[in-house]
């Protein structure tokens, strides 16, 4: 029986043994492999990335809107942010699980479609109800385009993964810090109805995404009988589910701290410095943009000196700046959320190729697990964090977040990943 070694875009970290492979299949799993970046390809999946986070970070930014219009308080705020990310935190898992078996390459442009129509809805949404079902279909969309969108972004990556998932992150945490701009400048002087203007943002979403599509078909591979061979130096299973553990602990001091000031940063600004709704989402972009600048930086820097690393700084290191925000004045305030936005969001890379390293053989269901995660986190936590608003104050929140970057301690125990896997 003849045996080739290939390296796939879903294994990455360990070889396959494709039983029978066909030479020209081998032959052109190699020359993917050996070709480098393709750069137009990450490229486009980081603008669309970039795209759909903008009109994700329209739900939070327009929440001043909603809470002045239809008498809202703290506790419903967190709900809508509960309503879009527990439908992104739900079924990411379950679309990366069946991808995983068989590729679609088109969901990406059909996923995009759920987004367009979740923001028709919201921007005609008269009642609370509604609210809630427009930012479901913006998360709903969202849980389509992030798994499979991540597996193209690997397999785009000339084995620079680290690098190729922070330039597809970049696009996403830039799109975040343009809501807030966004809102500022078109939703705040024109109202709720203008954000139907933004359904022609998902509408060239949906075009890009089908040109890569076109591009991911025949990338596709059909794989049968293929058995994953471990790498000597991998960690044991019993390793690996601790790994898991502390990186889902680090994902989660990470995101609730974010979703603390992604969804409550504009009142805290408002009520302790008496600032204007719109001057307000202009800080909010400042610790946005920097989020966005801070993850393109942690893939690379992971790739060089090793993902472990990069961790115990991204964490651990933003400590000293959320500690002190509290006690900060306006502007001493927009400098720390710089830092912390720098520093947190250099984590998000290194955070997932970890875990695709870990396990390799189920790349698009850990992909969605950790996606839904980090979406899970900012929903539930907004909730809860809104509740805890209106009983102690919107100040108290940032006291009590403040002490999250010390989880960054666990990262002692991620185990050491061979050379290669880095």
């Amino acid at each position: 029986m003849n045996k080739q070694v290939i390296v796939s875009e879903e294994t990455a970290t360990a070889p396959v043994i494709v039983q029978d492979a066909a030479p020209g299949l081998a032959a052109g799993a190699v020359k993917a492999a050996s070709a480098g970046p393709a750069y137009v390809v990450l490229a486009g999946i980081s603008f669309s990335h970039f795209l759909n986070d903008t009109m994700q970070s329209l739900i939070a930014s327009v929440y001043p809107i909603l809470k002045d219009a239809y008498a809202l308080d703290y506790g419903q705020i967190g709900l809508i942010t509960l309503a879009f990310q527990f439908t992104a935190s739900l079924l990411q898992p379950v679309v990366g699980h069946f991808t995983d078996k068989k590729a679609q390459p088109f969901s990406l442009a059909i996923g995009m479609g759920f987004t367009f129509f979740g923001l028709l809805l919201l921007s005609v949404a008269a009642r609370y109800p509604v609210i809630l079902i427009a930012a479901s279909l913006v998360g709903l969309g969202s849980a389509v385009f992030h798994p499979e969108s991540a597996r193209i972004a690997r397999l785009a990556s000339g084995g620079r993964y680290g690098f190729a998932q922070s330039v597809f992150q970049l696009g996403g945490s830039f799109g975040t810090s343009m809501g807030p701009v966004l809102a500022a400048l078109i939703v705040v002087p024109f109202g709720q109805p203008s954000i139907a203007w933004f359904s022609s943002i998902a509408f060239l979403a949906i075009v890009i995404l089908w040109r890569i599509g076109v591009w991911y078909r025949p990338q596709i591979v059909t794989k049968k009988s293929a058995a994953v061979e471990r790498h000597p130096d991998h960690p044991d299973s019993r390793r690996v589910k601790i790994a898991l553990a502390v990186l889902v602990a680090l994902l989660f001091s990470k995101q609730l701290y974010v979703s603390s000031l992604s969804s409550y940063y504009i009142f805290y600004l408002i009520d302790k410095f008496h600032i204007s709704t719109q001057a307000a989402q202009l800080y909010l972009f400042i610790f946005l943009a920097s989020n966005a600048a801070g993850a393109f930086f942690g893939g690379p820097l992971g790739d060089r000196y090793g993902r472990k690393y990069v961790l115990w700084f991204s964490v651990l290191g933003a400590l000293p700046f959320t500690l002190a925000l509290p006690y900060a004045g306006l502007v001493g305030s927009a400098v720390l959320t710089v830092f912390i936005g720098l520093i947190l969001s250099s984590a998000t890379s290194s955070i997932i190729v970890f875990a695709q390293e870990l396990m390799p053989h189920r790349f698009g269901m850990i992909s969605g697990v950790f996606f839904g995660v980090a979406f899970g986190i900012g929903g539930l936590g907004a909730a809860v964090l809104g509740r805890l608003a209106d009983h102690t104050g919107i100040a108290f929140v940032y006291h009590l977040c403040a002490f999250l970057p010390a989880l960054g301690l666990l990262a002692v125990f991620l185990p050491k990943m061979p050379q290669h896997a880095r």
